[in-house]
């Protein structure tokens, strides 16, 4: 290039200097010729400048520049721009040589963003370089000045700005507390650190209330999540899931007493400060050259919930001031997902608690059925719902299989559920039949929506509007005698009856209007059921879902029934792998009985004429019945209440009587008439000739009552089978 090509630049070292330190020009000396003070004004000007030549070679740099490459002009000229030496590329100016291809071919100015480190600087920055063609007065391109502004701290708070945008989309996802942790960590390995661990005090895994701002040295901690560059995380020396404490002198323990994040540069004595708490954890620092940690408290509303512990071993620079404040921005929005999700799974908890309580834990004792039973919640989005099951023993042997599901989810939907179970428990002991206990039912979730009408309209009456009180119900009673089972559904799904010879059908039991709405009939069907079916009852948590065919739930259940098997515990477990989504829903309950039945070697019954002295004879053909069974001990008791029943049936109700004895879990006596008065239990006077019969057989018995029949009426009384 010839050198009127270029523009006249004095070398830096010529600058004329003022004597004396003089500011400005002494009284009469000249100003300086305007060229002269255009080179001084681009020597001293403070920000980074070069002239290059079309070769893209500094011809001319200014002091600022000296300064920030670290080197005199000397070692600087002659260098392609991206050269720290001959032949030594610059790392971080990768694609600048087309850059500069195009502002000197082109004539047009350009920005290039770098991100490098310049010698003598500990840490990278940000270089925004401004790259212009130097023309001549034909404007013609003669040579290219760039002019360098460090924006790192613009750079870092874009960062910043940028990392904190992808935690709000990224951390708290769900409201899962390893989860949670584990996202925590792992934007923490991928933007400023090389080791993170998400230590979370037990308590709050747990669910627990944490109240403790500052844990204690006999505070539990749990590893949450470790996440790290190198692949397996070699770096830990603490299993996922394990338990552990940190003393109050160690880092750990005093960045959590403090309540802030700490900064520590990992030398020799701070390798012995951790030693002394774990000396294994200061084996894994020094083997992978560990140099600079950051300990930052994980604190949400003035609660400590646990601690961040954030490592570097392959990036060569420690953790600055700037990273602390990420960091700490990083920990306190991660700290509220975990308490959200701390204060989730506790509320949780106690509804599932509540709601199981409400449920069945074992069956009773009784013979006429084996049972097995499954509940399973919602998905975790879905929260807890309604559904219940129980199995109820009636008198007679007999016993009440019920399904129901209340309709939403929620601690309200778990409250009207064991309101509504324990209606049917007391409707049940009245032995009321399917339908009469179902309409019984309905008016029940009537009344429950009038009051929560009338509760969310307030004293004014104003607003609020009517209740959202819904349910479903299915109601079975089997009788082990006679191995027929009458039942009546209210909107609920149709049972499944699997039969001994492998035949699996849904029964045609009428559907019946849902609960709540009033007025609508419910109707009774009744079957025979062969020894050793299985009833399945279920809710339509089971078998429906959104996101399939309606009735491939049934066609499932179905294959999964065909072969019961000896052990119902196993089908009901089959039943739920063949049958439930992976994730639901809705909650669902699952109760499946297999039918027994009582022979003759169980059950005696006898017609008796209605005639005041067959009294005597039925207290013979019970003594003698007691005695083929073997209880002889139970006979005083047995033929006196048998002499009760028998004298009230004949005198206050219609023939024909019959009595019947069965031998169950416990011994029953039942005489039946054909009359519809109810008895009453009553106390009679000094000098009254009756009226002690019914209360002699409660006094005598474990338990006694009447039921209706399409015939008349039976009334029963049960004592305990003497010990054998």
């Amino acid at each position: 290039m010839d050198s009127e090509d270029v523009p006249v630049v004095v070398p830096p070292g010529t600058i004329p200097e003022q004597a004396d330190g003089a500011s400005g020009p002494a009284d009469g000396e000249d100003t300086p010729p305007t060229a002269v003070l255009k080179q001084w004004a681009l020597d001293q000007i403070p920000l980074p400048m070069a002239l290059v030549d079309h070769g893209a070679r500094a011809i001319a740099v200014n002091a600022a520049m000296e300064r920030a490459m670290g080197r005199p002009e000397g070692e600087l000229l002659g260098l392609r721009l991206g050269e720290s030496g001959p032949d030594l590329l610059v790392q971080g100016l990768d694609g600048i040589d087309e850059v500069i291809e195009r502002v000197l071919r082109d004539g047009v100015p350009e920005p290039y963003e770098a991100y490098l480190r310049v010698p003598g600087e500990p840490r990278e920055h940000a270089w925004l370089l401004n790259l212009y063609p130097v023309k001549d007065a034909a404007d013609r391109v003669r040579a290219m000045s760039v002019a360098g502004v460090d924006t790192t701290e613009q750079y870092r708070a874009r960062r910043r700005l940028g990392v904190l945008n992808e935690v709000g989309l990224r951390i708290g996802t769900t409201l899962d507390l390893a989860r949670t942790a584990d996202e925590l960590a792992q934007v923490s390995t991928e933007h400023f650190a090389d080791f993170a661990v998400v230590d979370l005090l037990d308590a709050v895994v747990r669910g627990e209330e944490a109240d403790l701002v500052a844990p204690s040295d006999e505070a539990v901690f749990r590893r949450s999540a470790q996440r790290s560059v190198i692949e397996g995380c070699p770096e830990a020396v603490i299993a996922l899931g394990e338990l552990h404490t940190y003393t109050a002198h160690s880092p750990p323990g005093r960045a959590l007493s403090a309540g802030r994040a700490a900064r520590y540069t990992v030398d020799d004595a701070h390798v012995r400060w951790w030693a002394a708490d774990a000396p294994e954890r200061a084996q894994s620092m020094t083997r992978h050259g560990m140099h600079s940690k950051l300990l930052v408290p994980l604190t949400a509303r003035g609660v400590t919930l646990g601690l961040l512990i954030l490592a570097r071993h392959r990036t060569p620079e420690p953790f600055a001031e700037d990273d602390q404040f990420l960091a700490e921005e990083l920990a306190s929005r991660a700290a509220l997902c975990v308490d959200n999700a701390r204060r989730y799974t506790r509320e949780r908890a106690n509804a599932l608690a509540l709601q199981h309580s409400l449920l069945p834990h074992r069956a009773p004792r009784q013979a006429a059925v084996e049972v097995a039973s499954r509940y399973l919640p919602a998905h975790a989005r879905a929260g807890i719902g309604g559904d219940w099951f129980d199995v109820i023993p009636l008198s007679g042997a007999r016993v009440a299989l019920v399904v129901g599901d209340v309709v939403g989810h929620g601690l309200q939907a778990s409250a009207t559920m064991g309101r509504l179970r324990t209606a049917v428990r007391t409707l049940a002991d009245v032995d009321l039949a399917p339908d009469e206990l179902l309409t019984q039912l309905d008016d029940l979730v009537l009344r429950l929506d009038r009051e929560e009408a009338a509760a969310d309209e307030g004293p004014s009456g104003q607003g609020g509007g009517a209740g959202e009180f819904g349910a479903t119900c299915l109601y079975a009673v089997y009788d082990p005698v006679s191995r027929r089972c009458a039942m009546a559904r209210a909107g609920h799904p149709p049972p499944a009856l699997a039969t001994p010879d492998g035949r699996v059908e849904f029964l045609d039991v009428p559907a019946g209007p849902p609960l709540g709405l009033g007025g609508l009939p419910f109707e009774v069907t009744e079957f025979d059921v062969p020894e050793g079916s299985v009833l399945a009852l279920y809710t339509d948590g089971l078998v429906e879902s959104p996101d399939s065919d309606p009735n491939a739930g049934y066609a499932l259940m179905r294959a999964a029934l065909a072969d019961p098997g000896p052990a119902l515990e196993e089908t009901c477990d089959r039943v739920l792998r063949a049958v439930l989504p992976g994730r639901r829903a809705d909650d669902m309950a699952l109760l499946l009985a297999r039918t027994r039945s009582l022979d003759a070697e169980h059950v005696a019954t006898w017609e008796l004429p209605s005639d005041p002295a067959i009294v005597s004879r039925a207290r013979e053909l019970a003594g003698a019945q007691l005695a083929v069974w073997g209880l002889e001990e139970a006979a005083f008791v047995t033929e006196m209440v048998v002499s009760e029943l028998v004298t009230n049936a004949l005198r206050y109700g219609s023939p024909p009587v019959r009595l019947r004895l069965i031998r169950d879990e416990a011994l029953i006596c039942e005489v039946s008439d054909a009359g519809s008065a109810a008895p009453h239990l009553r106390r009679a006077r000094v000098y009254d000739e009756g009226g002690r019969g019914l209360l002699i057989v409660a006094q005598l018995t474990e338990r006694w009552g009447s039921r209706h029949t399409g015939a008349g009426k039976t009334i029963w009384a049960e004592q305990a089978l003497p010990p054998r």
